[in-house]
Formats: structure tokens, sequence, C-alpha cells
């Protein structure tokens, strides 16, 4: 009977690209880079909460990883590592930004953003919501909850990243998931509410 090889699953095949890509091999960086940076922007916009600064948030954690993957011995999975890296790249980012306060050049900054905003979109209203429930909850259960169920890392991974135990990390994903299906439940009711004063003036 002829077996064929197991396919690798695809942290392994991104632990391998990045593994590779520290002897200089081109197209493993470009692998590497292309496999991860989806999950790197989602990480950093629900860290960060600032749209603007998703994209160099980023492409700076890419170039910190790409700078020190010499040091990466692929111990831990290179997904972990990598947001591990982007979870510091933000940070540091807060900590210039308090340290260096940007002033707005337009009179009306709040609305300038809220014309620059996307409409029309489909699911776009539903993601506005999302993150407006999201940003509700404390910083460490958004955190855990984000990795988890919105980039799907194990929860052994979820804590390396967030350096805590896994306990940790289960126990701030259920108390996250209790929060949004109470936050979702107060909204439903506060729509229903406002539907039937308009219904009734």
């Amino acid at each position: 009977m002829i077996t064929s090889a197991p396919t690798p699953c695809p942290d392994e095949s991104i632990t391998a690209w990045a593994l590779a890509a520290r002897s200089g091999d081109a197209v493993a960086v470009e692998r590497f880079v292309r496999a991860l940076h989806r999950d790197v922007q989602r990480y950093v916009a629900h860290l960060c909460g600032d749209p603007q600064a998703v994209d160099d948030l980023a492409q700076d954690t890419f170039l910190r990883a790409l700078g020190s993957l010499h040091r990466f011995e692929g111990r831990s999975s290179a997904r972990s590592w990598l947001l591990s890296i982007a979870r510091r790249a933000v940070t540091d980012s807060y900590r210039y930004a308090s340290a260096r306060p940007r002033t707005a050049d337009v009179p009306d900054w709040q609305l300038a953003v809220e014309s620059a905003q996307p409409r029309g979109l489909p699911g776009f209203d539903e993601g506005i919501v999302l993150l407006d429930l999201l940003a509700a909850l404390p910083d460490e259960r958004r955190e855990a909850f984000v990795l988890t169920q919105l980039l799907g890392l194990p929860y052994a991974e979820a804590a390396e990243v967030g350096d805590c135990p896994v306990g940790t990390v289960r126990s701030r994903v259920a108390r996250a998931r209790a929060a949004l299906m109470d936050l979702l439940d107060e909204t439903g009711e506060r729509e229903e509410a406002n539907a039937l004063a308009c219904a009734a003036a």
C-alpha cells in the first residue's frame, strides 16, 4: 500500500518559509509575507483603533521581522512570532504618539474623518457595529478574542502572543463572548425601542 505524505498545515508551511528566508531565499520571504500580511493587518487594526495607521504598522511589523529573522529558530510558529512583533510595533507607536502628539491641519477633523469613510459597501454597517462592540471590550479580552476567533490562532499560540497563560486566554475569550452577546442584546433592544417610538410618532 502506497501512502502519500501528509500535507503540512498552513502554520508549518509558514514557519518553514520563515526558516528558509533566514538564509536569504527571496521566494520564501515573499511567501512568508504574503501568507501573513492579512493577519497582521487585522491584528494591528484591532489593537491600534486607527484605520489610517494600519498599513504603516503592518509594514513596520514586517520590517522588524525581516530584520530579526536570523534570530527566529522555529521553536514557536512563525505566525505567533510575527504577531508578537506586531503587538510590540503597536505598543511602540502608542509610546511615540504620546511623546509627540500630532495636530490636525483641518478646522473640523471629525467631520473630515467621517466624510472620508466608505459608504454603501456590502457588510460595511455590520462591520462598523462589530468594531464598535469589540471596542467596548477591555483591551485584554478584545485581544484574546481577535487572536483566537478572528485570526484563528490556537489558544496556546494566542497565550504566547499575549504573554499570558493559556487558561487566562480561555477565560478572556469566554468573557469577551459573554460581553459581546450582552452588548448585542442591548443593541437589538435599543433598535426595537427606537423603531416602536418612530412608528408611534
